[in-house]
């Protein structure tokens, strides 16, 4: 079995409202039956406007959702992309490795509904001055425990990029996504799990989370060189 991200971007006619009714109506219904394992949708929609101060946009335009779907083979593709082909107006394919650092049992995803909190989806690039090995090591075997100890994430995907499925894509190096609950959208004390036993906000926790997260993220992130999207999750089938 293998995972597959689809970036995707809407027409310019429709709303967002609208886009997402499309994705999560007929088009996964359209893909479940041609043979997809597995199916997700992140959506950047109204329920994550309060988050858009999170955002960084390095890659012009920003998607407007992501699908992820399984498949046996990759090179079985074709139905599923004329199927997201027909409702867009762009997309890109990437076929990814995917490490679940967190495994999300706090608020479990339920098909056919909107996962609690925010999904943030991240597309990192891979700095010139890191070799492959040097980046993934960071990133893999040390910045990854850095970030779960100092933010409130209760699922954690790193994806690997293997390959672009599709040849005008962007190069990307791997796409993350983590769930947050929902008061990360508009707290940083939240973001950064800073409260004291008492659930009183703690400002000197909340001050060197975020440090030692900028100290790390810098030895592997170029921040001219990655996008973060809050999205809406909606798991589809598990």
């Amino acid at each position: 079995m293998e995972k597959l991200l689809y970036p995707v971007w809407k027409k310019e006619s429709q709303s967002i409202a609208e886009f997402r009714q499309l994705l999560l109506g007929s088009v996964s219904e359209k893909l479940l039956a041609s043979g997809v394992l597995k199916l997700r949708w992140s959506i950047i929609d109204e329920d994550v406007e309060p988050a858009k101060g999170l955002r960084q946009q390095n890659i012009q335009p920003s998607m407007d959702a992501m699908l992820t779907l399984w498949l046996d083979s990759s090179v079985f593709r074709a139905e599923q992309e004329t199927i997201i082909a027909a409702a867009v107006e762009t997309f890109h394919g990437y076929l990814v490795t995917e490490s679940e650092s967190i495994v999300n049992t706090k608020h479990p995803a339920v098909e056919g509904q909107r996962t609690y909190g925010m999904n943030e989806v991240v597309f990192l690039q891979r700095p010139e001055r890191l070799t492959y090995e040097q980046w993934l090591d960071i990133w893999h075997n040390s910045h990854t425990q850095i970030a779960i100890d100092t933010q409130s994430t209760f699922g954690y995907r790193q994806n690997v990029v293997t390959r672009k499925l599709t040849e005008a894509g962007p190069e990307i190096a791997a796409i993350i996504e983590e769930n947050f609950p929902p008061e990360a959208m508009t707290s940083q004390h939240a973001f950064y799990d800073a409260y004291t036993e008492d659930g009183d906000e703690d400002d000197a926790r909340k001050d060197a989370n975020l440090k030692a997260m900028i100290d790390s993220v810098v030895r592997f992130i170029d921040f001219d060189k990655i996008d973060v999207m809050p999205t809406s999750e909606y798991l589809i089938k598990a």
